[in-house]
């Protein structure tokens, strides 16, 4: 049985890392709120750049309705994690969805580049066989989203034009009510063939359907530049929203644990106090019969 002083100590531990869990716990709240709320925007400013497109689709649909032949079977894969533990299952899940997804298309490795954003995710899946062609860490706030998206934007460029990458895709945690997330794939190049066939036979929601002066392929270029780079962004936004949501519930079991674990300690301590001035006072006792009993014999 443990004694009183390492009953204190392990107290004490047990209290600094209750203090360190209901930090993490705070800050996990406030980062999705700022999160959900780029989420939020994003979601508008998507639909503003998917009525660009249906625009040109519904007047102009062989600009975008092109089929690409495949040449070399090249793929690309963008894949968000994280830097840092203590988030439950979120690198896990997604780097075994991402795995099976690698697995899936039946490539070689060499012929599936692989960009990951944070270390965690991109460790899980170099220890399955594949290489990651590059490593970002994740940006810490908002802030920093933009200048991690536009660096991601040069590397799969550079991959376009030096590797011949005839497809990207993107693998990242979305959160599907306030509590849970799952992992999601989008592909990002070139444009889903049926999904801009479905926004095509999407109905107009006004009267009169806009039209545009400029050159077709220009507007078509420009509106696949913005999509390309705020898919990326919403990606990014979407799992680092994912990766506290599930930080947010570890902490929550981590804390009723340590308060169970602190109830537990408590109770042993009181019991070994207890105990230890039940024999203190039964040696004075002891000691007191001792001295009474000593003059008379």
């Amino acid at each position: 049985m443990a004694t009183i002083e390492e009953l204190k100590h392990q107290i004490t531990t047990a209290q600094d890392l209750q203090s360190v869990v209901k930090t993490m716990k705070a800050l996990a709240a406030v980062s999705i709120h700022q999160y959900e709320k780029a989420v939020q925007s994003l979601t508008e400013y998507n639909r503003t750049i998917e009525m660009g497109l249906q625009i040109l689709l519904k007047q102009r649909p062989k600009v975008l309705l092109k089929k690409t032949s495949i040449t070399n079977h090249r793929v690309g894969t963008v894949v968000f994690g994280s830097d840092w533990g203590m988030c439950g299952q979120f690198n896990e899940r997604i780097a075994n969805h991402t795995i099976k997804k690698l697995e899936s298309r039946s490539l070689d490795a060499e012929n599936q580049l692989i960009l990951a954003i944070g270390s965690r995710v991109g460790d899980r899946i170099i220890a399955a066989g594949y290489r990651c062609e590059a490593c970002f860490t994740l940006p810490s706030s908002i802030e920093g989203i933009t200048s991690t998206v536009q660096e991601m934007v040069l590397i799969l460029e550079r991959w376009r034009q030096e590797n011949q990458i005839e497809q990207i895709s993107v693998v990242y945690n979305q959160i599907t009510n306030s509590a849970t997330y799952h992992p999601a794939d989008l592909q990002i190049f070139p444009l889903n063939l049926e999904w801009l066939q479905s926004l095509q036979c999407e109905q107009w929601k006004s009267r009169s359907l806009p039209t545009f002066t400029m050159n077709e392929n220009n507007l078509a270029a420009a509106l696949f530049r913005q999509y390309f780079f705020v898919s990326l962004y919403r990606a990014c936004a979407e799992s680092l929203k994912s990766e506290h949501t599930s930080r947010l519930a570890a902490m929550q079991i981590a804390e009723k644990n340590i308060a169970e674990r602190l109830t537990e300690l408590n109770m042993q301590f009181n019991h070994q106090r207890q105990t230890t001035i039940t024999e203190e006072l039964l040696d004075i006792v002891s000691g007191f019969e001792a001295l009474i009993v000593s003059p008379k014999e």
